[in-house]
């Protein structure tokens, strides 16, 4: 059992999410992991997208939808019948907060918009994530978040410059945009706790309605792109393994064809690199001073240092700056990670067994919880819910849809399913 099993500082907060794919229900992992009761809304039938991508032989639910939905109870409505609106409508009545990322219109075009919602709940928050925002000329169509990483100019700076743009290798916009709408959700509730504190009533809904877009959360992770463009008529391209304008900092190949990461750039470090590497006498030229000068000179730069890289095998390349205070390091995989004494010290990898269709997969680690608490990750209580296997309890304890004897038995079974340890 782990010591911080119990911190949940988000305990008795009620979050519906009616998201699908990975943006709001990332959200409501982030809000779920530390103690929200999240309650998922999914398809009748099939559910949420996620859990059939990226399905091995054999599984029935994907490790990414593991992974995502951690934590949560699982409900099963169509929101394209009055009922299953109705029971939206009754859920919201008892939530702090709402999470969607359909389409702009369509949860109005439903009846339970936020106007609806505010009537029925006054100072409920409504986190919404779309493409493009709820306003402006573009915020009818629709758009993944390879769309959003391309728009948000974060697609034109990965790659190499002599080829067309790269994507990263994980939906980078979608879980971005997520964040961005969880902090948005908790900086809302705050405001709700002061406003409470000093005697006054709920804030107006505007402030209370979340609006992330996936091409602006991209956006602004683009650093000083804008300015340095309107200000210096700077336009940045693409440059591989490196940051524009820092050098050196790149991926160097070794002896024994492992690649590292060598961060040498700060002008202190870079003289004391230079030396390790046997070059002083890139270490006392003055045209390599600073950053700006630095960069001039990077090919110079990366093959000096790519030549000796060469002669050692990575992790005596790693050894060396680590004694000499050089910020480096490996370029891990996933086997690398499942084997680190850093990430298992944190409690970042926690195993469960995983029932998946007609088999189960025994010790599966799933990533930690962030940011740490206690000294180390929190622990997962549940790997993802089953399709719909708490609509009965959470329709009778939450939406007054059935006899109100019943609700005190449905709320104690569902705090009881919500009870997990890790392996």
């Amino acid at each position: 059992m782990h010591t911080n099993a119990k911190i949940a500082p988000l305990k008795g907060v009620r979050v519906l999410e009616l998201g699908n794919f990975i943006a709001a229900p990332t959200a409501g992992r982030m809000l779920a992991d530390f103690g929200a009761e999240v309650i998922k809304v999914e398809r009748p039938g099939t559910g949420d997208e996620l859990r059939s991508w990226r399905l091995h032989p054999g599984s029935t639910t994907s490790m990414l939808f593991h992974t995502i939905n951690r934590n949560k109870k699982s409900i099963t409505l169509d929101l394209r019948t009055e009922e299953g609106r109705d029971a939206v409508r009754a859920l919201a009545a008892d939530c702090d907060v709402i999470l969607e990322n359909f389409r702009p219109g369509t949860i109005e075009r439903w009846g339970i918009g936020p106007d609806v919602l505010d009537e029925i709940n006054p100072g409920i928050v409504i986190g919404r994530i779309s493409a493009f925002g709820q306003t402006g000329p573009l915020s009818s169509r629709p758009g993944f978040a390879a769309v959003a990483e391309a728009m948000g100019g974060f697609r034109n700076l990965v790659g190499d410059p002599d080829r067309a743009p790269v994507r990263v290798g994980v939906s980078i916009g979608d879980s971005i945009a997520g964040v961005y709408a969880a902090y948005g959700v908790m900086m809302a509730m705050f405001q709700r706790e002061q406003r409470r504190g000093a005697g006054l009533g709920p804030a107006p809904l505007e402030e209370r309605v979340i609006d992330v877009a996936l091409n602006e959360a991209m956006f602004s992770m683009m650093e000083s792109l804008i300015p340095d463009y309107q200000a210096h008529g700077v336009v940045r391209e693409r440059v591989g393994g490196r940051m524009e304008g820092i050098a050196p900092t790149n991926a160097y190949v070794c002896a024994d064809g492992k690649s590292v990461v060598i961060a040498g750039n700060a002008d202190a470090i870079f003289v004391r690199f230079m030396g390790i590497i046997g070059r002083d006498d890139l270490a006392g030229d003055p045209g390599l001073a600073t950053n700006n000068l630095r960069w001039v000179r990077r090919d110079e730069l990366d093959a000096a240092i790519g030549a000796w890289t060469a002669t050692l095998p990575a992790d005596e390349v790693l050894d060396i700056l680590d004694d000499a205070g050089v910020p480096s390091g490996p370029i891990y995989t996933a086997e690398d990670i499942s084997e680190s004494p850093q990430y298992a010290a944190r409690d970042m990898i926690q195993k469960f067994d995983v029932a998946d269709g007609e088999q189960t997969v025994e010790g599966v680690g799933f990533p930690g919880i962030v940011p740490v608490l206690g000294g180390a990750s929190l622990p997962i209580r549940t790997l993802a819910p089953q399709l719909g296997q708490d609509t009965e309890a959470v329709l009778a304890a939450y939406a007054s849809l059935a006899p109100r004897e019943q609700l005190d038995d449905n709320r104690t079974q569902l705090d009881d399913n919500s009870k997990v340890e890790t392996r």
